[in-house]
């Protein structure tokens, strides 16, 4: 869907936005303010809110009390997203449990469409091979928790390890082949591309935040990489809302964050930060020969002495959980930066109003108005003005960095 007013799919009055107007940091006041936009109706702003946002819902139990609503946006069609979520039910030993998640890729779409699709089996393998050690035990939380980071860290290890393979000695047999060589092993495009993709996985990136419920919905896991968030929004006894942020930032921006890069190069990123430079020179240069400015990749290389300097270990947290018929109702949001963003300052304060509103809710309009795409609506104004400006803002470059949200009913 277009961000231009001009778009025959949007009808409306023509209303002029200013730079305050847009909610998030990716707009610039240089940007020829202000811009026009068609100003919708409620219904219209609602149905072309809910047409951008590649809407998905789940029911986990036939009641739908434990359901999961969830939506990937960026209103400029010019530039097509960059994240992706994932909800599914992981059967194991005739149980069930639940994995939702979100994904803000970088640099491209390859790694993050990748990690969306087989993040939920690697998680499946693994939750496989830990129960069947225990047989009829439960495993204890703290044993999943673990399980959890090996999946996430076996899952990134296997993107370059993979590439690695297609060399008989690893990186030590690089310096005994000539470009071209390499490039005959990684351009296999005519014979089905397989090591061409396996290469391409390597030059891109994603954050991922995981959430995972076991199938007695008395424990939840939360395996976070990166500076998306997931937020516990809980009913409390006097019928208000409690909302509490289950997640650090994994960037610059938060502290204690920068001392752990400092201590032991955590973070994430794309394979160039965690290999020798030689994997990037021999390899990834070759598999797009002649064709990109290396002048960029190289002021890092240089200083690229004791990798890696981006680490695929997850911070896990486990919060329990009540299964009981009478338990406060429970919202858990795992969102990309680009929904923190637009909320800014006020996230709580949106959060707080989205909560209250859907506990007025029945449970028909429930079914008929994702809870991910009515969040979405209450950050960007809770107006169709509001609304519109973000949907029809007319704007080649984007004006919003893109917006992932799963809400999940606990």
């Amino acid at each position: 869907m277009g961000g231009s007013p001009e778009c025959s799919c949007y009808t409306g009055p023509t209303s002029f936005a200013s730079f305050g107007d847009i909610p998030g940091n990716l707009c610039s006041p240089t940007d020829d303010w202000p811009r026009p936009f068609r100003n919708l109706n409620h219904d219209a702003a609602w149905d072309h809110l809910a047409a951008a946002s590649n809407l998905h819902s789940v029911k986990f139990d036939p009641t739908g009390r434990w359901r999961a609503d969830a939506l990937n946006f960026q209103p400029c069609a010019e530039t097509p997203s960059q994240d992706r979520y994932a909800i599914q039910q992981i059967h194991i030993q005739g149980r069930v449990w639940t994995l939702s998640a979100v994904f803000d890729g970088h640099l491209g779409s390859h790694t993050v469409e990748h990690v969306a699709h087989h993040m939920p089996i690697i998680v499946r393998e693994h939750l496989e091979l830990i129960t069947r050690k225990h047989g009829d035990r439960v495993v204890p939380p703290p044993l999943i928790a673990d399980m959890f980071s090996m999946a996430i860290r076996a899952f990134d290890d296997a993107i370059a390890n993979d590439v690695l393979e297609l060399f008989p000695d690893g990186l030590s047999s690089l310096s005994r082949l000539s470009d071209l060589q390499i490039q005959e092993v990684l351009d296999d495009q005519l014979s089905g591309g397989q090591n061409y993709t396996k290469a391409r996985l390597c030059m891109y990136g994603t954050t991922a935040l995981v959430a995972l419920v076991d199938p007695d919905h008395q424990n939840l896991w939360l395996a976070n990489l990166g500076d998306c968030q997931g937020l516990m929004v809980s009913e409390t006894d006097q019928k208000s809302w409690n909302v509490e942020v289950l997640t650090q930032f994994h960037n610059g921006e938060n502290p204690l964050e920068v001392q752990r890069v400092m201590n032991a190069h955590p973070g994430l990123g794309d394979t160039p930060f965690k290999q020798p430079p030689e994997f990037t020179r021999r390899i990834l240069y070759n598999l797009y020969p002649g064709q990109h400015d290396t002048s960029p990749w190289e002021e890092f290389l240089m200083r690229n002495h004791t990798p890696p300097y981006i680490s695929s270990t997850p911070e896990v947290t486990h919060y329990p959980l009540d299964p009981s018929p009478r338990a406060p109702r429970k919202y858990l949001i795992l969102c990309s930066d680009g929904f923190t963003d637009i909320c800014g300052t006020n996230q709580r304060a949106i959060v707080d109003q989205w909560a209250r509103a859907a506990a007025r809710s029945n449970s028909r309009e429930l079914d008929e108005k994702s809870l991910a795409l009515r969040l979405l609506w209450q950050a960007l104004g809770n107006d169709p003005k509001s609304v519109s400006r973000v949907l029809t803002l007319n704007m080649d470059s984007p004006w919003l960095d893109d917006v992932s949200i799963v809400v999940q009913c606990l």
